[in-house]
């Protein structure tokens, strides 16, 4: 049974304590589990991914890559209304994404100084896409078209196969769509560590990005470093910020919609109105008995579920500001009156009819956001993501002259000669050896 409880200083904090226990560390054992499959694909690249792929995926596909046509086939032979769909939240988050694109700038100055950033997209990115009965399109479509959008050259994606050997062929269809270059038959940690070394048959790339189970998500943080990442991504989680206002069926729906992702996802709802608080709940329980996952739904939210009754939504918005969650959902009259208060969250949903799958699937911003309370630090992924910056500077001999004395007093005063003498020998008139 999800816990009810009213704030008052001590109780709400003790659930969002014990809330926050799914976070912890992750298992010594995954992690040295995972660090010895990295180590091998690294000294073995090939070998090593095709014994994991039997070892953990149960059959080897005929080939690590996907070609070309059996990609274009997929889509061919697709349902149209899965391919009209994906086609439409394709050209939203598009539109959305094309908004956060950034130029370069030039920056001259009178005295012929030239300062300057270059903006451009990374060379290689590989996309991680989880397979099986845990196949996510929308994943593909999040990742794939702000990585486009910033000018990646080549998106390498890697998926697991299904258990004879073939590639989910909904997959293929949204890489299709989004115009991944090349598609692998791998998974799990070893796909990670193939990405990230390269082996013969996969390329190195300079990024990694895509969801993925504790090993997958353990691979990428150990390999951070070796090769860039997106965020370290813990189990999924919603939050429900409501007043009288709104409707507990509403509600219910919302939180279990995050609830079946996973036993260790979190659903929470914090409102002002304790007649809501109670609605909610039975409403939790006369829904979950009809869908399919509800086995998962009830363990998440006895263990990772709570509901705070707050007192005011002063109260309220601290709460949620304080648990920082993946997605937030301004279940109020108005919404528009505490979007400016939210100062932590992945993704703000606003209203009675913006609910967390608009997101995740359709509307435009990116599904993939920081958990974990992650969102005090971490953003969404972003067309920011896929590009890199350099800037560059270009000064006169008049110029430096102007700024040498600075420099020199900064660089002496760090104790860097040298570097103080790297101004100095162009000025042998200001100072003689």
């Amino acid at each position: 049974m999800i816990p009810i409880v009213k704030a008052d200083g001590t109780a709400e904090q003790q659930l969002l304590s014990a809330l926050r226990s799914r976070a912890g560390e992750v298992d010594k054992k995954v992690t040295e589990s995972v660090a010895g499959i990295l180590e091998r694909v690294r000294l073995e690249g090939d070998a090593a991914v095709k014994y994991y792929t039997e070892k953990f995926d149960g059959q080897l596909p005929p080939a690590f890559e996907v070609d070309r046509e059996a990609i274009n086939d997929a889509l061919t032979n697709a349902d149209p209304a899965f391919v009209e769909a994906l086609l439409n939240a394709q050209a939203n988050i598009a539109a959305f994404h094309n908004r956060q694109k950034r130029e370069s700038f030039i920056d001259p100055h009178p005295d012929g100084v030239i300062l300057g950033q270059r903006i451009r997209g990374l060379k290689r990115v590989g996309l991680y896409v989880p397979g099986g009965t845990a196949a996510y399109p929308s994943s593909v479509l999040m990742n794939a078209i702000p990585a486009k959008i910033a000018g990646v050259e080549e998106i390498v994606m890697v998926t697991p196969p299904l258990k004879d050997g073939r590639a989910n062929p909904d997959i293929l269809v949204a890489a299709a769509i989004c115009g991944v270059d090349r598609v692998f038959l791998m998974g799990g940690a070893q796909a990670v560590a193939a990405l990230a070394y390269g082996t013969e048959t996969v390329p190195q790339v300079d990024k990694i990005v895509g969801p993925g189970n504790i090993f997958v998500a353990t691979a990428k943080k150990l390999l951070y470093g070796t090769v860039d990442i997106d965020m370290i991504a813990g189990p999924s989680e919603i939050l429900v910020l409501a007043d009288e206002s709104a409707d507990p069926v509403y509600v219910a729906a919302d939180l279990m919609n995050q609830a079946e992702h996973d036993r260790l996802a979190s659903a929470i709802l914090i409102t002002t109105s304790e007649k809501l608080a109670e609605g909610t709940v039975r409403e939790l329980y006369r829904q979950m008995e009809r869908l399919s996952r509800k086995e998962i739904i009830d363990q998440s939210l006895t263990n990772f579920g709570g509901v705070i009754v707050c007192g005011d939504m002063d109260t309220a918005v601290r709460l949620a500001n304080q648990v920082a969650p993946e997605h937030l959902e301004l279940s109020v009259d108005n919404p528009f009156l505490y979007l400016g208060r939210i100062d932590n969250a992945g993704s703000v949903f606003m209203g009675h009819f913006s609910p967390e799958p608009l997101g995740d699937y359709y509307a435009g911003p990116n599904h993939v956001l920081p958990t974990s309370g992650t969102a005090r630090f971490f953003s969404p992924l972003s067309v920011d993501t896929f590009v890199k910056k350099s800037s560059f500077i270009y000064y006169t001999k008049d110029a430096l002259r102007e700024a040498a004395e600075d420099i020199v007093t900064l660089a002496e005063k760090e104790g860097l000669t040298a570097h103080a003498g790297a101004v100095k020998v162009r000025f042998p008139d200001k100072w003689k050896e």
